[in-house]
């Protein structure tokens, strides 16, 4: 650990030097990359020279306690500072563990999310509107953009499915963990006799693509306009402005009726069909990492599940991490914070009981 931890040290002397070079400053695609690898390990860069002067501190303090011509004020003061950072030595320890644990690639890119509803028939379609009131409500106490690519609502107010981008910094480390099949509990509201029913949604979580990460053949495309349908304002049905994309090799099919322009339901169509290229990329390359780094949502079955809201007791749990809050109103009104900590933590944990560091 300390001789990777050396390297960081080294490496980011050398990039606080380039940052003042006339090549670099007249340069601004070099300065910005510089910057980015600077501002990326200046965490774990202050995290070990913290830890260093904790250990200079221990050095020092002894010598002072060990030096018989020290007078005793002198040594009253060294043995606190001592005693205060040995106490501290462990904790820096742990802490730069984690800061050296190996950062999921995606973590810093948009997402493209789909909710779909499983089983339970009109109720899984107005939990899969629940889900995503909640997600946008958490993503605009996060600062994060909402951008609906398709839709398809019930009668009822429910939605069959939903695709939408979530756009800001390190959206995908927030929402990776939302991925599989989200289960409820409650008394739906067609019930007239009261009696709660279990229905379930799944929930996939894509990172989105950059264009030099996919290439696609245009001779692969099937594209389609079509009539947008269902609630969406007075042009829906009157222009054909809605997209389709089929992705020949692989049988992927996008849509996007979102916009009155077809040029921007392209734009945004394209986009997710490439996040879900990447996605199956990256799926092929790790196929040898823990199932729960990937995006498997299952059929929908109500035994395939990631998490339960029981409405009736205001409960939400998670099955991955066992994680049990009394406070589904709040979660439902967009507060995941703790949930998605929890998570975080859940999966720091691990790493450092592999000994990724």
């Amino acid at each position: 650990m300390f001789k990777r931890l050396e390297i960081f040290d080294k490496r980011y002397n050398e990039l606080e030097k380039r940052m003042y070079e006339p090549d670099t400053v007249s340069d601004p695609e070099q300065y910005q990359k510089v910057m980015k690898e600077y501002s990326s390990i200046e965490p774990v860069v202050k995290k070990y020279r913290e830890y260093k002067a904790a250990q200079q501190t221990v050095e020092d303090s002894l010598a002072i306690l060990e030096d018989a011509g020290s007078d005793d004020e002198l040594k009253e003061l060294a043995s606190s500072e001592l005693d205060e950072a040995k106490r501290s030595i462990p904790a820096l320890e742990e802490e730069l563990k984690i800061l050296l644990l190996p950062k999921d690639p995606n973590d810093d890119r948009n997402v493209i999310v789909e909710i779909r509803g499983g089983t339970g028939g009109e109720e899984s379609s107005l939990f899969a509107y629940d889900l995503f009131r909640m997600y946008s409500m958490y993503a605009e106490r996060k600062g994060y953009k909402i951008e609906i690519v398709s839709l398809n609502e019930t009668g009822l107010g429910g939605y069959k499915e939903v695709s939408f981008i979530v756009s800001g910094q390190g959206a995908y480390s927030r929402f990776k963990f939302e991925s599989g099949t989200h289960r409820v509990q409650r008394v739906p509201q067609t019930e007239s006799s009261g009696r709660i029913h279990t229905s379930a949604v799944t929930v996939a979580v894509l990172p989105e693509a950059d264009d030099v990460e996919v290439e696609i053949n245009p001779n692969d495309l099937d594209i389609d306009t079509f009539r947008s349908s269902g609630a969406g304002g007075q042009h829906i049905n009157k222009t054909s402005s809605a997209i389709r994309i089929t992705h020949k090799p692989t049988g992927l099919v996008v849509e996007c009726q979102d916009e009155r322009s077809q040029y921007k339901n392209k734009d945004k169509a394209m986009k997710v069909l490439k996040s879900r290229l990447l996605k199956m990329e990256q799926d092929k390359q790790n196929e040898a990492i823990a199932s729960d780094r990937r995006s498997q949502v299952g059929s929908g079955d109500r035994s395939e599940k990631i998490r339960t809201y029981n409405f009736p007791q205001s409960r939400l749990t998670d099955h991955r991490i066992g994680l049990t809050l009394y406070k589904l109103d709040e979660i439902m009104n967009g507060n995941l914070d703790e949930v998605i900590d929890a998570l975080v933590t859940a999966r720091r944990a691990e790493q450092l009981a592999k000994g990724e560091w």
